[in-house]
């Protein structure tokens, strides 16, 4: 798994041998099983996540119903607001399969930051990309009908298809799971055509 992480990193940085010890000397790496909560909502915590193989999803309790609104899947990052804003979190954040995760905090951050300056460069270079790919995410996804959500996974996320519950993927769309097996209906009648 450390290949994979440091492949990742590569993509932003080169590192040097005593960085890669460094970053082992941390114990970033954690299995976590299907099911299992990493952040409950009111729960404050200092936690990023770095997805190297499973599925995780964010989700609301809005009266009584869990509303997805994001998936993470292998190479995805995530910091959750409330590490940022040092508040409780809004959301759940559970893993929908067995997932190997990186697990960092801000106090790791700010130690290796200080002592291998380039860290700090590539998470902020992350952080941009991160940012703008969500923008064009969210544009998109407020932009479309519930056909085009659908289509748009399709065509950038197909995996999720297959990995996700199917109520769990409407909810992620915005729409009820007896729409969603219409909607697929129609698609699919369309294709025969």
């Amino acid at each position: 798994m450390q290949d994979i992480l440091f492949d990742f990193i590569a993509k932003y940085i080169s590192l040097t041998e005593e960085e890669k010890n460094a970053i082992l000397s941390l114990d970033l790496f954690h299995s976590v099983k299907k099911g299992t909560i990493l952040l409950k909502e009111g729960q404050q915590s200092k936690d990023s996540y770095f997805v190297l193989k499973g599925c995780i999803r964010i989700y609301y309790i809005i009266d009584g119903e869990e509303k997805t609104t994001a998936f993470y899947t292998e190479m995805d990052v995530l910091t959750p607001p409330c590490v940022i804003s040092k508040t409780p979190s809004e959301y759940y954040i559970s893993c929908i399969e067995d997932t190997i995760l990186t697990v960092s905090n801000s106090d790791m951050e700010v130690e290796v930051n200080s002592k291998f300056p380039k860290f700090e460069i590539m998470c902020r270079i992350l952080a941009e990309e991160l940012l703008a790919k969500k923008q064009i995410d969210f544009d998109e996804f407020k932009n479309s009908s519930p056909e085009q959500r659908y289509l748009n996974l399709l065509q950038k996320r197909p995996d999720l298809i297959q990995r996700v519950q199917q109520h769990q993927l409407a909810s992620y769309l915005g729409i009820k799971p007896q729409s969603l097996s219409r909607l697929r209906a129609r698609i699919l009648d369309k294709n025969k055509e």
